[in-house]
């Protein structure tokens, strides 16, 4: 506790010569996020005492806190040397493997803890972490359960169940697993940070925002808490609020490429900025993912005529998602038409699955969960596995891994479907676009070359259920149904204005909007205060939430005209 670090600074001072007094200072000085000064107290233990295993294991721990993961390996390894069957070495060695994206490793390391100490709650989270690192879900849940059986009120492990939980799309599960860890720290910013995920996942915009804020009143500092603070407000349209937001956790971490891409796909949805100021923002993201790579510029593929081509696709969206849907049809033809002249390969950098995932995982040659993976690690393993075509599903839309393409794994790599706007990322050759998507005139506001499919760079895959078309509505109901059923973010001022002129002009017509946000009580409110600012009644507007895929195609026949928004129009949709 606080009251032992002023005796144990007394002691180190009493006693100068004693490396024990000075290991011990240490360890209270990194319980109180004092990690430089820990370190210089385990190296001042290690002068008077080479050989001490906990100075060098705990030193180890420190530099890894400190983000120094090869020089933690070689204190823990030094550790093991003098000391092979001590426990907490092995433990910060996992954790330093971990941070290095050697999770086999760090599995080891952790296993070989619990060897020595099976009741060692905090090897079975660290495990369920690296487990879960690997995609090996059921295994991490159960380390999880475990650390948590030994030690209920462990606050670490019910936030780490509760990212699992996430993860798997179970986001009430998440919510109550974060709750449980703040009821144990209140204090807790990353439990308050996550618990606003699983909120903004539960479409609970403003609890999420009141989430994240508390996280930013214990951590001023949080870039990630602006991050998604910023998608909340993005969802609730509140647009210039939610770019303020990301530029403010760009200000902190400037390099931090998640919040650079929220911040160019919510221009997506401002029509007041220019095509050459979207492309020097994008080309700004660009030039800091370049910075952070070493890029490769020789690969082992050998081009030979006749080879079979293996392209990998890079995607976090292999999952029922519009990426997955439009993805499924295409592999499958192409599985089937270019067998033996084409092999695919997945990274899919998301652990939820379904019946979309198994599907397309089936015309993959290779499949990789790399969602724990880092930049280094990803673009050596596909280097590895001599991709020559390197697919991005992503753009700048969430789950992306466009940092990871500045390394150059692949001689070609190319952006298609998730975002049909600029990367900026040098590395990136192609864009695949249509004469439509992309004219001739807009070529020069993108980073990447044009390359067009000769009619359209989408190919959906239908739904299963039935898609026929119903009578119209207008002649049962007696008045006209417009709707349109894209996310609400893209129902800009602008667009309020229109609709409202529209309403207004065709007397008793009335405007379906269908949309995730609109489960919210306070989402609907606005908008139904939005239209009454101009003109239009609440009982013109029919609201609605999002329902499930199968049930996709059904509220289509409640509408009569669908209207699209702009700037950022429907794909999907």
């Amino acid at each position: 506790g606080k009251a032992a670090l002023p005796i144990l600074q007394k002691a180190a001072q009493l006693l100068p010569g004693d490396a024990d007094a000075h290991c011990n200072l240490g360890a209270a000085l990194k319980d109180h996020g004092q990690i430089d000064d820990a370190v210089a107290s385990y190296r001042r233990a290690l002068e008077i005492k080479p050989d001490l295993a906990e100075a060098h294991s705990n030193l180890g721990g420190a530099l890894q806190a400190l983000g120094q993961p090869d020089a933690a390996l070689a204190s823990c390894r030094r550790a093991l040397e003098l000391k092979p069957a001590y426990a907490n070495a092995h433990l910060n060695l996992g954790n330093a493997l971990r941070d290095l994206g050697q999770f086999e490793d760090a599995v080891a390391s952790y296993r070989r803890v619990l060897e020595l100490n099976p009741v060692y709650a905090e090897a079975h989270c660290n495990l369920g972490n690296a487990l879960k690192d690997l995609g090996q879900l059921d295994g991490a849940m159960m380390s999880y359960r475990r650390a948590l059986e030994l030690k209920p009120a462990y606050a670490e492990a019910h936030l780490n169940q509760g990212n699992l939980l996430k993860d798997l799309g179970q986001f009430d599960g998440a919510a109550a697993s974060y709750r449980r860890a703040l009821e144990l720290r209140p204090v807790y910013a990353e439990a308050h940070y996550n618990l606003g995920n699983a909120l903004h996942e539960l479409g609970q915009f403003n609890g999420a925002m009141a989430s994240f804020r508390r996280a930013l009143e214990i951590k001023p500092g949080y870039a990630e808490a602006y991050d998604n603070l910023g998608n909340s407000l993005k969802d609730l349209g509140q647009v210039d609020e939610a770019v303020a937001s990301y530029r403010r956790a760009l200000e902190i971490k400037p390099d931090y490429s998640a919040a650079h891409s929220n911040l160019l796909f919510t221009h997506n949805y401002q029509s007041s900025l220019s095509a050459s100021m979207l492309l020097a923002e994008a080309c700004r993201f660009g030039d800091s993912v370049a910075r952070q790579a070493r890029p490769y510029t020789a690969w082992p593929n050998v081009p030979e005529t006749g080879r079979c081509l293996r392209v990998g696709l890079v995607s976090g969206d292999l999952c029922q998602h519009p990426v997955g849907y439009f993805l499924e049809s295409v592999l499958e033809a192409l599985t089937g038409s270019a067998s033996g002249q084409l092999e695919l390969f997945a990274y899919y950098n998301r652990s939820r699955v379904d019946g979309v995932t198994e599907r397309i995982k089936a015309c993959c040659r290779g499949w990789h969960p790399v969602a724990g993976l880092s930049d280094v690690s990803l673009a050596r393993r596909i280097r590895d596995d001599g991709i020559d075509v390197l697919i991005d599903l992503s753009g700048h839309t969430a789950h992306n891994r466009l940092p990871m393409f500045a390394w150059k794994p692949a001689p070609v790599q190319v952006s298609w479907l998730g975002n049909l706007a600029t990367t900026g990322v040098a590395a990136v050759d192609y864009l695949l676009a249509d004469p439509r998507a992309v004219p001739k005139a807009d070529e020069a506001h993108f980073s990447e070359r044009i390359w067009r499919l000769p009619e359209s760079l989408l190919c959906f895959t239908p739904p299963e259920e039935d898609g026929e078309a119903g009578p119209l509505p207008a002649l049962a109901n007696g008045y006209i149904t417009f709707g349109c059923f894209n996310n609400l973010t893209k129902m800009t001022d602008s667009v309020v204005a229109l609709w409202a002129k529209v309403l207004q002009s065709v007397p008793g017509s009335r405007l379906l909007l269908k949309a995730k946000q609109l489960q919210d009580a306070s989402v609907r409110q606005s908008v139904i205060e939005r239209f009454a600012a101009r003109g239009v009644d609440a009982d013109r507007l029919i609201l609605q939430h999002l329902v499930p895929r199968a049930e996709y195609l059904a509220p289509h026949r409640q509408v009569d005209i669908a209207l699209d928004p702009f700037p950022y129009q429907g794909v999907t949709t």
